[in-house]
């Protein structure tokens, strides 16, 4: 018997289908959108993933994504350079940097300690901020993490690891929704956060 939906159009699909938050129905509608249109359209959407892949990599200091190593913030010599803030990922960057209001460098972990889908420290780029703390001038590392279950775990797990260190560890103030992401956080709630810090102990 004869294959009802032709093979490209199934293994793009079946592509769409594994991006998060994606399902089957959804992938189909997009792949049938795309089906419908300009074959130029499809090409500047193919170019934009082939670049993503070739011309994005990761900061060698802070590990967040850039065109260029250093990153932008860490090229700025008018941050502040001994205060760095810890987040899980990228997309916390860009919705800290909004709201105008901190102005110190980064660091990306690139997830949160999770055991439930094994997530464990060695999978997240701690090992590196311990090397910047012991090579880099810092006084003061503030916790950025997401305010759900597995961001505090990972706040918690931070805080204990750095003690040692001497530097001062604190957390974003409370004003943020448990449960929420940082990146989903309008700009005032996520300003005033940053506004007024508290002890990683409280």
């Amino acid at each position: 018997m004869a294959a009802v939906t032709p093979e490209p159009v199934t293994k793009l699909i079946e592509a769409f289908s594994q991006l998060p938050g994606i399902g089957p129905k959804t992938a189909s509608r997009l792949t049938f959108y795309l089906l419908r249109r300009p074959e130029e359209q499809t090409h500047i959407l193919a170019d934009a993933l082939r670049d993503l892949k070739q011309k994005i990599v990761f900061c060698r200091s802070c590990y967040n994504i850039t065109e260029e190593s250093p990153c932008a913030v860490c090229r700025d010599e008018a941050r502040d350079r001994s205060v760095i803030c810890v987040v899980e990922e990228p997309l916390d960057v860009l919705a800290i940097e909004r709201t105008g209001e901190y102005r110190g460098l980064y660091h990306v972990l690139h997830g949160a300690i999770s055991p439930v889908e094994g997530i464990g420290p060695d999978e997240l780029r701690i090992a590196e901020l311990l090397a910047r703390l012991r090579e880099q001038p810092v006084r003061e590392v503030l916790l950025a993490t997401n305010p759900n279950l597995e961001g505090e775990a990972t706040a918690m797990y931070l805080a204990r690891i750095l003690q040692p260190l001497g530097v001062r560890v604190t957390r974003l103030a409370r004003g943020l929704p448990v449960g929420g992401d940082l990146e989903y956080a309008d700009e005032v709630t996520l300003g005033r956060a940053f506004a007024g810090p508290r002890s990683a102990d409280d």
